[in-house]
Order: C-alpha cells, then structure tokens, then sequence
C-alpha cells in the first residue's frame, strides 16, 4: 500500500510552521491511521493503531526528525487498536481514550466472538481517559474531544478548531455511518450522536474518517442518507 503523504495547510499549524498529517492505511481492512508531526517542536502525534502502523511510522519519525509522544485511540475496535501494545513498548507514547472502551483496549479477548479469523490482540493500559467537552493541547495547538457513540460506547472525535479539522473514528463516514451490529453499537444512538456532536460543527469541517475518503460536515448534512440533517 502506497503511505499517502500530504502537507496539512488548511488543517493544522503550529510554531508558525505547517504540521504535516501523514494518511496511513493499514491492516487487514485498511484502518486509517493519521501521524501527525511538528518538525519545529521535534513531536509527533498517532491517531489510532492498526496493524502495521508502527513499521510505516518509523520512517517517517526519521525523516521528520520527530518523537511519537501520544497516541490517540478514537475508540476500541481491534483494527484501530491493533498495534497499540506494540507502540507502546517501542515509543513509550501516552495512549489517550475513552473510559467506556476501556475493556476493548486492555482486555480485547473480549472482543474474540467478532474478530476475523487469525487477528492476534495484546491488552494495552490506557494513560490518560478523555472525556466528552475536554479540552487538551498537542502539537503547540487545542484539541476538543467530543463523545461520539452508537458505533461503539467509547467512540470520540478530537476536533481541532483553528485548523477545522475533526478525526472522527468510525462514527461518520464519506456517505454512511459506522456500523451498529456489534455489541455496544446502537443506530438511534448514533444518529443522535452524529447530529448533536458532528452536525454542530461548522459545515465547512473536515471530516477525517476511520476508513475511506474525507468529506466534510455540510457534505454529510446534505447527503449522508443515514443521518439526514
């Protein structure tokens, strides 16, 4: 798989220099995970961790002459979750999530009814819980999290304003929603989180998703036939 790379003006900045977000698909059903580094502060942020992410991310800390200091889990499902452990061990990064995801992450044999067959899981202690309406600073700039759930309990999206950009998980997707079929999911749930949490965002948002391509919130608000606004 190609390791996209593109500079993210219009999303974040940073010490008066762009940060450079790093679109990563990884895994089984290619996961998305977004490296995010700073090469003024010398700082790199990973939201979420599917298989493989650790061995695409090295070369890039290199070359970017940044160390991973967080990883940010959007919620608990085995494919973003996948190289946590691994991550954890190599780079000492402070794993942010949910406390409602908190048995997915530490505990994921929990998860052993819907795995596909040969996925191989190890349990990673959370740091630092993240809470719906928090604030917290990375890369020289604000981070909002917002609870999403329905898809699953824990789910959140870390909205960054000034760059007006929102790492949404799996709750919302370029046309569709994540999935409500597993335990913990909940489809009036996560209508009602969809339009209460990402729906109030400014339409002109980027919607950085789980799986598949960007959109933006009024895209989704005109169009989205799950979640019509």
């Amino acid at each position: 798989m190609r390791v996209q790379i593109e500079f993210a003006r219009p999303l974040l900045r940073a010490h008066h220099q762009d940060v450079k977000l790093h679109v990563l698909p990884s895994g089984p059903i290619q996961t998305i995970g977004y490296l995010l580094s700073d090469a003024a502060s010398g700082e790199a942020v990973l939201i979420d961790a599917p298989e493989g992410i650790l061995a695409k991310i090295t070369p890039l800390l290199a070359q970017e002459k940044c160390t991973l200091r967080e990883l940010w889990l959007t919620h608990g499902h085995w494919d973003h979750t996948q190289d946590a452990a691994k991550l954890k061990r190599t780079t000492g990064a402070v794993i942010r999530a949910h406390r409602a995801d908190q048995a997915l992450i530490e505990t994921p044999e929990v998860m052993g009814a819907f795995l596909m067959p040969g996925i191989v899981l190890e349990g990673v202690a959370i740091d630092q819980f993240v809470e719906g309406g928090e604030t917290f600073s990375a890369l020289g700039v604000d981070f909002a999290v917002r609870h999403v759930p329905g898809h699953c309990p824990g789910n959140v999206l870390f909205y960054q304003a000034e760059g007006g950009v929102a790492f949404v998980g799996d709750a919302l997707f370029n046309g569709g929603v994540g999935r409500w079929d597993l335990p913990g999911g909940d489809f009036p749930l996560l209508q009602a989180s969809i339009r209460e949490q990402i729906y109030s965002l400014p339409d002109e948002t980027i919607v950085l998703p789980g799986h598949g391509p960007r959109t933006t919130v009024g895209a989704e608000k005109a169009s989205n036939p799950f979640v019509p606004a």
